[in-house]
């Protein structure tokens, strides 16, 4: 797919590109001042966290050069039983840590190497909806504005700072209007299923620009 063409100097800036922007630099600040609180704890920083790459597909709004994805139709139209989107990324220190932050889910075990160590995971393991969200990534990338409606989980493996995850969603009902059951899974680079689910979403044709 083509990249949108940029905009001319004397092209009036639109809401959507504005809240872009905006977005773009709330994001940036919170990561730079989150890598400043873990570099005085002595966690560096990933040196590829680029979040503002040029988005591989229109329902975007910005990229990261470690996250990749593939999906299987490219039409709203052309969506059925089998298409899917496939999404690719690393779970790092940094997330972790910005999620508890976010979420003020501040669980010991995502953040403590030494408490972590002494429990049946054997040392600290990323928040489970953190990686799950990597479901929502995926079904944000199928062509369209797609929304969700509901989400099962079933939590099968950890995942530790480091592991390279891939969701997996694929469309296995139509429900008729805009409408789609989804199956949605989650798995390491070893293969391990480490999340398995289901969602209802719609997903409706993109506002005009």
């Amino acid at each position: 797919m083509s990249s949108p063409c940029p905009e001319s100097e004397t092209a009036e800036p639109t809401p959507s590109t504005n809240w872009s922007t905006i977005s773009r630099h709330v994001l940036n600040s919170y990561v730079e001042a989150n890598n400043a609180s873990l570099a005085a704890m002595g966690v560096s920083r990933p040196t590829d966290d680029a979040l503002t790459v040029e988005p591989p597909v229109t329902e975007l709004s910005f990229s990261n050069d470690s996250w990749t994805m593939e999906r299987s139709s490219e039409s709203i139209e052309a969506l059925e039983v089998g298409d899917y989107v496939r999404f690719t990324k690393p779970i790092r220190e940094t997330d972790i840590s910005a999620f508890a932050q976010v979420s003020g889910d501040t669980n010991r075990l995502h953040l403590e190497e030494e408490f972590a160590a002494d429990t049946q995971f054997g040392g600290r393991i990323a928040h489970g909806t953190l990686v799950a969200g990597t479901i929502s990534a995926a079904l944000a990338r199928f062509p369209g504005l797609t929304v969700y409606l509901s989400q099962d989980l079933e939590f099968h493996a950890p995942v530790e700072a480091g592991d390279v995850v891939t969701a997996n969603c694929e469309i296995v009902e139509t429900l008729g209007g805009t409408r789609y059951r989804l199956r949605t899974t989650v798995d390491t680079e070893d293969d391990r299923r480490v999340i398995d689910g289901e969602a209802i979403v719609m997903i409706d044709e993109q506002p005009a620009d």
